[in-house]
This record gives C-alpha cells, structure tokens and sequence, in this order.
C-alpha cells in the first residue's frame, strides 16, 4: 500500500464548495448550512423546554434520547457559524437547558460540502440538509460521527471515488423506498475529537436506519477506511420547527 499520497496536496487557498452544471461549467459557493447537536440528561420536564425552543425564531429539532428516559437531544442549524456563540449561547444559559447536564460525548458541530459533482448547489449545501432535519415525516433520527484513516487520504481521487460510489449506490436505494435519508455533514478542525465527518440517518422508523448502517459495516471504505465510529446518538423528535 502506498506510503505517501497519489495526487498533490493543494496549496491554493479555497474556501468554496464545489459543483458542476449540466453543461459541465463550474460552479462554487461559499453558502453552508451549519448543524449544531447537544445532547443532554436529567430532563424531567421536556415540556418547557420545548415551550422554550417555540418562543425562539430558531431551525430546531429537540428529540426524546432513545436510550435514556432522562435524556434528550437539541439540534439547531444557521448558514452563520456565529448564530450558535453570539444568538444561542446567551439565550440558553437562561432558560430550561441550564438545568439540564451536558453530555460532551453527545455534542456535534458540523458544516454541509459537496463533493464537486452537484448541479444545484444551494439545494445541497443549504436547503437539503435543513429539509430533511425538519421534516415531520422523518421524526427518527441516528446521529454519528467518524473519522477514515490516513490511509484513505492517500488514494487517488479515483479510487476514492469509487469507494464512495458503493455507499453512495446504498444510500440511494434505501432513499428510493423512502426507508432512509442522510444529512453528510464535515467536521474538520470543528470536532473535539478530531473526527472528519457527522452523518445523520433520518427515517419515519427506527428500523431501516439501524439496518442500513448494518450494510454499510460491509463496503470497502467502512471495513477498511473508517478508523473510528461513534458514538451515536438515537432519538426520535418530539418538537420540529416549520420548513
């Protein structure tokens, strides 16, 4: 196996997102949706805090934590990475969440991409994401973070997309049957445990979501490329703001 990387790393600075229309031009943004996943326990009254989260003019989704009767999760998403220090943070200190216990091993900060392919990039980046964590047809949520390992980084942008290809394939036959949707998010330099990317699997049931990430232990890039999984956070949403 290869010792150092197959194409050059870039030293252009470039902050966009990348796409391509479907005359093959180029397209790029700088607009992202970013996700922000608190997970917290000791809740014995989610009412108030779902009283709360509707008296806020915030993208919201609080969920009841599948394993744990205490537990429950509150997931918030702005274009502006600063909504969540200069807008939430002051506003949470002093409400129903402050009695709560944070749970660090519950939390996740993330950023939407594109891989460099999609013709609408707004859709991807923006408006897709937010769609499918506020949809009331898909109250089911697994939350997870991961991290590939070196090794992956130093494939050729061929082989990698490749590999993505077969759970790409995956991810859009369970999409087909409406038994399961992803939000792809990316963590570098945001995540305290230096993982790569937070994936959510959204669903109207528990099942498909568990199943697929069964199937998915078997591609070539979990198998051989994901150096670490987890921890995940299940939970099923009892308050969505609107679309």
């Amino acid at each position: 196996m290869s010792t150092t990387p197959t194409e050059p790393v870039s030293v252009t600075p470039d902050v966009y997102e990348h796409g391509r229309s479907p005359e093959g031009a180029d397209l790029k943004s700088d607009r992202r949706i970013y996700m922000q996943l608190h997970s917290f326990s000791g809740c014995r009254k989610i009412d108030a805090c779902i009283e709360f989260i509707t008296q806020q003019d915030w993208d919201a989704v609080i969920y009841q934590d599948a394993a744990d009767p205490w537990g429950i999760g509150l997931l918030l998403m702005h274009t502006d990475p600063a909504f969540f220090t200069d807008t939430v943070y002051p506003v949470l200190r002093n409400s129903p969440f402050a009695d709560l216990s944070l749970r660090s091993d519950g939390s996740l900060f993330a950023r939407s991409y594109s891989i460099g392919y999609e013709s609408d990039l707004e859709h991807t980046l923006v408006n897709r994401p937010r769609q499918r964590a506020l949809n009331p047809e898909y109250p089911w949520v697994v939350w997870y973070p991961l991290r590939r390992s070196g090794e992956f980084a130093k494939l050729s942008k061929r082989e990698k997309m490749k590999i993505l290809g077969e759970h790409g394939t995956i991810g859009r036959a369970w999409g087909d049957k409406n038994l399961a949707h992803d939000i792809r998010l990316a963590c570098f330099g945001m995540d305290r445990s230096d993982n790569d990317f937070v994936v959510a699997l959204v669903g109207d049931d528990l099942l498909p979501l568990s199943k697929i990430v069964e199937v998915m232990r078997g591609t070539v890039q979990t198998s051989t490329y994901i150096e670490k999984l987890g921890p995940f956070f299940v939970g099923k949403a009892v308050y969505q703001s609107a679309l």
